[in-house]
Parts: structure tokens; C-alpha cells; sequence
């Protein structure tokens, strides 16, 4: 019965209408997908480590005076001045930058490149939330004599365009120098201890040598028990960089920011800026796409109006006049998904080849959250489309029997 009912019907169905039905499923179901691929695959560039956009940091220092140096006068934060930033309304979280109180010494020696570096240094630490470096192996355990170590990018590269190119040595990779244990020797309150120090991230974020602060809190209270370290930086994270009352605040308390971080925050700034209208556009297109959808679904009906009222009159179920045209937009629905993974493969493959020209270390993963979108999306709508279907159906129904 059903299939002389579609036989019938079929005859009054337009290939224009088909036609702009699935494009319009199509399109929208094509940008929906692509966009929470493409959010998933650039998602570690704006979160993981070495993110370019994934916070807003300024450095803070306070201004050291010619006559202040003289006289030794204090640069470091109190306690009070801190808790008085992070209670500013542009300020979302604070950090201090915890100095060393105990000496440190460390040496770097390899073989095979004839180097060997023995240096004074020193140690800081800050919060793990603030740091831009992976914190799978940013640990340290007491009993274990390995302690790992971040530090600047800008470190290597002057070894490697400074030191090495003015000795003819060989420049080394991140990964190489990631291999390479350094002798870290500490000593204080009568004691020395030897660690090995293995480099885990470079930090472009922070300039400074850092360890965990697990080990910052245990070695201070070890090596220097009755030194107070009072930092001598604050890492703040601001909710805008643009935000005039950042720059007027730190005027009126003499603070400054390293390496005008308050402008290239900006930039950053405007950049998330526009990143969100794009977005926000294509979720526009996206909620139009379905809306031309449902009405051409609507326009089908109301053309066969006539039709559908005479079926319904020599006895035919409301549910069986309806059965061949749900089959039919399942069907495209169908077809729209195939094609709509397919383009977002396709689609994919061109931007991970550009991002991985800038981010080469970034994992993109397979295309499973497409796929189960896609299988959400095609379930949600084919049931929108029943329901409208059977719903316009009963509508004619009962008009018919008026």
C-alpha cells in the first residue's frame, strides 16, 4: 500500500526542492562539523603549552631607581601589596615568583661537542597554572636525586646564534638539550646536595630558571630555614590587557611590566576578539542553514496539499501518507552526512598541513568527534523531520475533515 501511495506522491515531487533541501542540510551540517573539528584540532594551540592565546600574563616588577640601588632599598612584594592586585577588578589570578634563598651552582658538560659550562645560578618558582610548558613530567619526588628544570627559550637561542656560532660549535635542537642532565649542586644551612637537573620545556612566557614548587618550598625551608624569600615578581593574569585602569594602577604603585608584555597582551586581546566574531558568525549561517531546511520541508508538503487531502479521504492513515516523505528526508539526511564527513576530511587535511607549518609539534588526533557529531546531528534531525512531517500531516487531516 505504501508503495502505490509513494508512487503516487512522487509524481508531484519537485528535483529543485530535493535539491535545496540537501544542499541547505548539507551546508549547514558541513560547517557545524568542520567547525568543532577545527575547534578540536587548534584547541591545544590556544591551551597547551606555549600557547600564544590561551591567557592574558603580565609581568610585574617594581621600578628600581638609581638612588634605590644605592641605598639597597626593597623591590620585593609584600604580602599585603599582593593580596592588594589580586583584589583589583581587571586582576583574575596572581602569582608570585619564588626566589631561591639557598646557593646554587650547576654544571653542563657534553663530550661529543667538547663543551663544558660550570655556573652560579639561581632558582625561582610559580604556580603550575601559570606556567606554559606540559606537566606530564613537572614533578619532584624527595627521594629521587632528579630534579626537572624549564627554562627560556631565548636561553637556547643564545647559545646556539651567540655562543656557538662565535666558536664554531654545533647548535643544539630542544629535543637534544632535553636529553642533557645537568650537575646541580645546592648548598645552605651547613648542608650541600647533588641532583641531577633534566631541562622538561621551554618557557617563552617566563624568563627566569624554574623549578617545581613542591622543591622551592622544600629546599628553602631545608638549606635556608630562617631566610625569608620575598619575590621580587608577580605574574598576574588580567581579564583584558586593553583595560586603561591596568596601565593607570600600576603608574600610581611604580610598577612595571617586562618586555612591554602590557601591549603584546593587546594584540592578543583583539586577535581572541575576532577568532569569537568568525565563530559566531558561522553559528549564524549554521542555525539559518536549518531553518531554510525546515521550510523547504514545508514548501514539499504544501505543494501536495491536494493530494495528500484525497488520499486521506479513501482511507489512508495520516501515518502512511506521511511514511514515504519521512523515508525521503532520512534518506538525504543520510546522504548529507556522507557527504558533509567526507568534506570535512577533505577540508581538514589543508588546514592541519598550514597549522603544522607553525605548530609543528601539535597533535591533531582522528576525525572520531566528527563522526559522532555527524551520528547526533543525522539522529536529532531526522526525528525533527518525522515529527514535522506526521505533525503537518494531521494538520491536513484534519483540515480535510472541516
Amino acid at each position: 500500500m505504501n508503495t502505490l501511495v509513494w508512487k503516487l506522491l512522487r509524481r508531484h515531487i519537485s528535483l529543485g526542492q530535493l535539491a535545496g533541501f540537501l544542499l541547505a542540510n548539507l551546508f549547514g551540517m558541513t560547517i557545524v562539523l568542520l567547525g568543532a573539528q577545527f575547534y578540536k584540532d587548534v584547541i591545544p594551540v590556544f591551551t597547551q603549552g606555549d600557547s600564544f592565546l590561551q591567557k592574558d600574563f603580565i609581568i610585574a616588577t617594581k621600578k628600581v631607581s638609581a638612588l634605590g640601588s644605592l641605598v639597597k632599598s626593597n623591590a620585593t612584594f609584600s604580602q599585603k601589596e599582593i593580596e592588594e592586585l589580586g583584589k583589583q577588578p581587571f586582576t583574575k589570578n596572581v602569582g608570585a615568583f619564588v626566589p631561591s634563598a639557598f646557593k646554587v651552582s650547576a654544571g653542563l658538560g657534553m663530550k661529543e661537542a667538547n663543551v663544558s659550562l660550570t655556573t652560579e645560578m639561581f632558582f625561582e618558582s610559580v604556580p603550575d597554572e601559570f606556567i606554559d610548558v606540559k606537566l606530564d613530567k613537572w614533578r619532584f619526588d624527595e627521594s629521587s636525586r632528579t630534579l626537572p628544570i624549564i627554562i627560556p627559550r631565548n636561553y637556547l637561542n643564545l647559545y646556539n646564534f651567540g655562543f656557538a656560532q662565535s666558536r664554531n660549535l654545533p647548535k643544539l635542537s630542544e629535543g637534544l638539550i632535553g636529553l642533557v642532565q645537568m650537575d646541580i649542586l645546592v648548598r645552605g644551612n651547613g648542608q650541600t646536595e647533588r641532583y641531577k637537573g633534566n631541562i622538561v620545556g621551554f618557557s617563552n612566557r617566563l624568563n627566569t630558571i624554574l623549578v617545581p614548587q613542591s622543591f622551592m618550598n622544600w629546599a628553602n625551608k631545608r638549606f635556608a630555614p630562617n631566610a625569608e624569600a620575598r619575590p621580587a615578581r608577580l605574574i598576574v593574569e588580567v581579564d583584558n590587557p586593553a583595560n586603561p585602569d591596568i596601565a593607570s594602577y600600576f603608574h600610581q604603585k611604580g610598577y612595571e611590566t617586562e618586555d612591554g608584555k602590557l601591549d603584546a597582551g593587546k594584540t592578543t586581546y583583539f586577535l581572541r576578539l575576532v577568532v569569537g566574531i568568525v565563530l559566531g558568525v558561522g553559528l549564524f549561517i549554521s542555525v539559518l542553514s536549518f531553518y531554510i531546511l525546515t521550510l523547504s520541508v514545508f514548501l514539499l508538503i504544501q505543494k501536495n496539499t491536494a493530494k495528500l487531502e484525497n488520499l486521506l479521504l479513501i482511507g489512508y492513515s495520516p501515518s502512511q501518507v506521511a511514511l514515504p516523505y519521512q523515508a525521503l528526508t532520512v534518506g538525504l539526511n543520510a546522504v548529507a552526512l556522507c557527504v558533509a564527513i567526507g568534506l570535512v576530511a577533505l577540508l581538514r587535511g589543508y588546514y592541519t598541513d598550514s597549522i603544522r607549518l607553525l605548530f609543528p609539534q601539535l597533535e591533531t588526533g582522528s576525525l572520531w568527534l566528527t563522526v559522532c557529531l555527524g551520528a547526533l546531528l543525522f539522529f536529532a534531525m531526522s526525528v525533527f523531520n518525522v515529527f514535522i512531517i506526521k505533525k503537518k500531516i494531521i494538520a491536513v487531516w484534519k483540515r480535510k475533515g472541516d
